[in-house]
């Protein structure tokens, strides 16, 4: 077994801080889209939780969301949740926030802390796949766990 990508290894480090016997698993093919990942995985797409980040409209507070596969983000629902309109996170936003790039970052191991909503629609599946910092590095956990582990709050994002 290779070692891991650096961002994949502070993931790794991160879920085995916090007490969790889970392991990323890098591909060679990416798994940066919802789809790829499915792909890559072998399941479904709604089995994907992808970390969305946006930023707080007033506060410039980062927002993570992490939503289905499947699902969109109604910004306008999540507003009536957090008291505020949600704001585009470009990539600059992301790295600072989170320390990992668009399109590997993970429901945990940022460099900030970060408020965290949870799609309730990743609650209906035994297990799901999260992005583990980069665009090819992923793992396996269950919707619980992805709460325990944030502390997020689980709400409707349609």
């Amino acid at each position: 077994m290779s070692p891991l990508n650096s961002s994949a290894q502070k993931v790794q480090d991160a879920l085995t801080a916090l007490g969790y016997d889970l392991q990323v698993t890098e591909f060679s093919e990416t798994t940066r889209s919802a789809q790829e990942a499915a792909d890559a995985i072998g399941t479904t797409v709604a089995q994907i939780a992808k970390s969305l980040i946006f930023k707080g409209k007033q506060s410039n507070k980062p927002i993570l969301i992490i939503a289905s596969g499947i699902n969109r983000v109604n910004e306008k629902a999540v507003k009536e949740i957090i008291g505020e309109k949600l704001g585009r996170a470009d990539a600059d936003f992301v790295r600072q926030h989170t320390g990992f790039a668009i399109g590997g970052v993970p429901p945990i191991g940022h460099s900030t802390e970060i408020t965290t909503l949870i799609d309730e629609d990743l609650l209906i599946y035994e297990d799901i796949w999260a992005a583990a910092g980069t665009p090819n590095a992923v793992f396996n956990l269950t919707p619980q766990q992805l709460v325990q582990m944030t502390g997020g709050k689980v709400i409707s994002i349609k």
